[in-house]
């Protein structure tokens, strides 16, 4: 719709209506044709090509995307309102409108302990555990089935996550006889609870090198001997429970640098160097306790432009040891890490022993220079929202809002208006 109330019918007249105004938001003009068609069309595909799905122990949401490939600056996404109210109606239409509060939850995350996603038992009987049998057969079934699509009769890959399944359940499935080349298993979110089944059937797998036990009882049930016992068997493992272990080599950094994955496990070529093309590497929070590493090096990494050591305590490396490792990447411009951390207590002292790098914690390191700035940390960790287990859900709707819409208006009182429309909306 025009400012006169008279609806928009050409392209011609969308430019000079709104042309201004997608100029000033920075929108590149090559999409000004595909949003007039999507809003012709109300057409909203954002789930064509994203999906949000619950992180962080379902405390969290992240937009995923579930595209095989979108070239920069090629496509534009509308965003509808999911619920629009005015402040004062707000707690009442919580209240009263049907399922609001339960979506609104869902979306502010403040439901996780609700019981809201559990399965519901079988009317017949059947107990939980051969649900979860079920589940997990299925999905050992799906595994096999999609290696074989793709030409693959050996999988390295397997990922039995959230499906609720026991010791008993991990000892009938037989994982090592059936899959022995396994290269990277994930076992998160499930019910494994004894330390000696686990590890027995873990060490059966001599060539992995990623494990995930994330999430599961057996964890709060061991002591440090666990770990142990199991990389004193699995000698190629670099990554266990998305930690590097002090095995880490090639394959654990590749994996941070995206070149492996359930598509990709392993490198095919053993004799080449695959981080070679590797120019951005996020290592933050791996509970790595040393840089000094064959694989880590300009040597294997030369065209290296971005690192993120962020939370790793790397005790085992002095500040001139690791300074001097930095220094050794000629590619070397975008530096995350913590201040005070591994590197000194001083950015200024960080950058002039770092030449090359020209942000830190994404801050231009020509400023932190110029200004003398010894503590640069742009991070800012989430405020996530807090409620009691006896609390009403449309109280944790309400309580949460105002972290995620952070909305303030300055203005002088008699302009103040509280009966403006407020939104909260989803792709």
């Amino acid at each position: 719709m025009s400012a006169t109330g008279t609806r928009i019918e050409t392209y011609e007249d969308f430019v000079k209506v709104h042309g201004l105004l997608l100029a000033s938001s920075g929108l590149p003009t090559s999409l000004y044709g595909r949003l007039f068609e999507k809003l012709s069309r109300e057409e909203f595909d954002g789930g064509s090509h994203f999906q949000v799905e619950p992180c962080e122990e379902r405390r969290q949401r992240r937009l995923v995307f579930t595209s095989q490939s979108m070239p920069m600056e090629s496509d534009i996404f509308l965003v509808d309102h999911a619920w629009s109210f005015r402040l004062s109606d707000a707690y009442q239409q919580l209240q009263e409108v049907p399922g609001l509060a339960e979506r609104m939850a869902s979306l502010m995350c403040v439901d996780v302990d609700l019981g809201t996603d559990t399965d519901e038992t079988d009317e017949d009987g059947d107990s939980q555990e051969s649900n979860s049998k079920l589940n997990v057969m299925d999905v050992v079934k799906n595994e096999i089935r999609d290696a074989r699509e793709k030409g693959n009769e050996v999988i390295r890959w397997l990922e039995l996550e959230e499906l609720d399944f026991d010791d008993d359940m991990l000892l009938s499935l037989d994982l090592s006889s059936k899959y022995p080349e396994l290269v990277a298993l994930s076992l998160l979110g499930n019910k494994l609870e004894n330390v000696e089944t686990v590890v027995q059937e873990i060490t059966k797998f001599k060539s992995l090198k990623a494990l995930w036990l994330n999430n599961n009882p057996v964890l709060e049930n061991c002591d440090d001997h666990m770990p142990y016992m199991i990389l004193e068997e699995c000698t190629r493992l670099e990554i266990y429970n998305s930690c590097f272990t002090s095995n880490f080599g090639e394959w654990a950094l590749g994996f941070c640098a995206g070149l492996y994955d359930k598509d990709n496990p392993s490198f095919i070529c053993e004799n080449e160097h695959p981080l070679q093309s590797v120019t951005t590497l996020d290592i933050s929070n791996r509970c790595i306790h040393s840089l000094i590493n064959k694989a880590f090096s300009p040597v294997e990494i030369p065209c290296l432009s971005h690192l993120n050591i962020r939370g790793n305590p790397l005790e085992q490396n002095s500040v001139s040891e690791l300074l001097h490792l930095l220094k050794g990447f000629p590619c070397l411009q975008s530096l995350e890490v913590d201040i005070p951390g591994p590197l000194g207590d001083s950015a200024v002292e960080i950058l002039e022993s770092l030449p090359n790098i020209s942000l830190l914690n994404g801050a231009n390191a020509s400023k932190v220079l110029q200004t003398g700035t010894h503590v640069v940390d742009s991070i800012l960790q989430p405020c996530l929202p807090g409620w009691a287990a006896e609390e009403p859900l449309v109280d944790r709707v309400i309580n949460a809002m105002w972290l995620y819409i952070m909305t303030y208006r300055l203005a002088e009182e008699e302009k103040l208006d509280e009966t403006s429309v407020w939104y909260v909306s989803v792709a």
